[in-house]
């Protein structure tokens, strides 16, 4: 049986709405129960107010539960908010050193991973400027720096990742992903789909302070959307899959050439899976990719199924559709990627998935141009018969 390096038992947690005593009370957190085996990463989904910022608040230590009790083993480092423990007015050493401190790592420690710390964060050039002067994408990448560094027994991570640029968020989830595999307990929260399914064992769903499911992090992914599409895609058309038939429960990506890796890379394949339950048969139908800029809104490309008039018939339990990528022409940077299910003979939606995956790209053939495209060449002189030619596609 393996060692549990955090147990949290029957954890509730009150907040007064007002500093006055008439005040009313809300639970955030209610009746928690989770085990996270020692060297396990742990994702936690869930809308806005669902009290995950409060679980990892709690597991820190800022504040404490109303009732129950958590029992933590081991040393912990936790990036929750931004620039938490800076002071304004000292330089980044200076805050390197007092939040190493905090974090509970001697000075030697911390003079020894300096250097690693502030290459990691990219600012070299800023390390001895008052904090106050930083951007807030500047603290949370040194902030994140000094906690990945410590090599805690356990990491917790809130969503302040996302304050970051893409370049630096592909780095944080590497970072988290070696961490993992050196042993350390991950708790993760965060709304990228993605890295959950990527870097998790397991997962939770949070809903109304209380854990709605719990599991491998495809089931509770799945879960997660089946809970969201109750209020319909963007367009506002209502989507129920009982009625439709069909409900896509899944949406992932794959480089077949790094199957583990976090990011993917301009030029390279990429591979995304859909995986839908269908509950009685249905024909006429296609499913569409749709690929997102970083602000969600410019949609960039939309390959569909039913491009060549192909149509799909779908019988229960259900199945998988996979799109194939053979060089992924996008270039460096954070985007999103959504799908439907149409019913061709209709027009109309039948099921939709949210748009929470993220795609990450790193800098892979060098491009000037909005998009990389695969290409072949071949030169000819006028006075020779033979020629010279390459296929550039990676």
């Amino acid at each position: 049986m393996s060692a549990i390096d955090v147990a949290i038992e029957n954890v509730w947690k009150e907040y007064r709405l007002s500093v006055r005593r008439s005040g009313g009370t809300f639970w955030a957190l209610r009746n928690v129960t989770l085990d996270v085996p020692r060297g396990s990463s742990v994702g936690v989904i869930g809308r806005n107010g669902a009290g995950k910022s409060t679980l990892l608040k709690l597991l820190a230590g800022i504040t404490a539960p109303t009732r129950g009790r958590i029992v933590i083993d081991g040393r912990v480092a936790a990036l929750i908010e931004v620039g938490s423990g800076f002071h304004p007015e000292l330089t980044g050493r200076e805050n390197v050193f007092l939040s190493g401190a905090i974090l509970g790592m001697r000075r030697r420690e911390i003079a020894a991973k300096l250097e690693r710390i502030v290459e990691f964060a990219g600012v070299p050039h800023f390390i001895d400027t008052p904090v106050k002067w930083y951007s807030s994408g500047m603290y949370v990448r040194l902030g994140f720096s000094i906690a990945a560094h410590m090599e805690p027994d356990i990491l917790l991570v809130d969503e302040v990742l996302a304050v970051g640029d893409a370049e630096f968020q592909v780095k944080c989830l590497q970072r988290i992903q070696e961490l993992k595999d050196l042993g350390t307990t991950n708790l993760f929260i965060s709304h990228d789909l993605t890295a959950i399914e990527r870097l998790c064992d397991s997962a939770v769903l949070l809903e109304s302070g209380s854990i709605a499911a719990a599991g491998s992090p495809g089931d509770v992914v799945a879960s997660y959307h089946r809970r969201l599409t109750v209020a319909g895609p963007a367009s506002g058309e209502a989507v129920d899959s009982i009625k439709t038939g069909v409900a896509l429960t899944n949406l992932t990506l794959r480089d077949p050439t790094r199957p583990g890796s976090v990011s993917f890379m301009t030029g390279t394949p990429l591979e995304i899976s859909l995986r839908y339950a269908a509950s009685r048969a249905l024909s006429n139908v296609e499913f569409e990719l749709r690929y997102y800029s970083a602000d969600g809104k410019t949609r960039l490309a939309a390959p569909r199924t039913g491009e060549k008039r192909e149509t799909l018939e779908l019988r229960p339990p259900g199945g998988v559709v996979q799109f194939t990528c053979d060089a992924l022409p996008l270039k460096p940077g954070a985007y999103y990627v959504g799908a439907i299910v149409r019913d061709l003979t209709t027009s109309k939606i039948l099921s939709w998935w949210d748009g929470e995956t993220r795609l990450y790209v790193e800098a892979g053939p060098a491009t000037d141009g909005v998009f990389y495209i695969p290409h072949e060449w071949r030169h000819v002189h006028a006075d020779e018969t033979e020629s010279v030619a390459s296929r550039v596609d990676s």
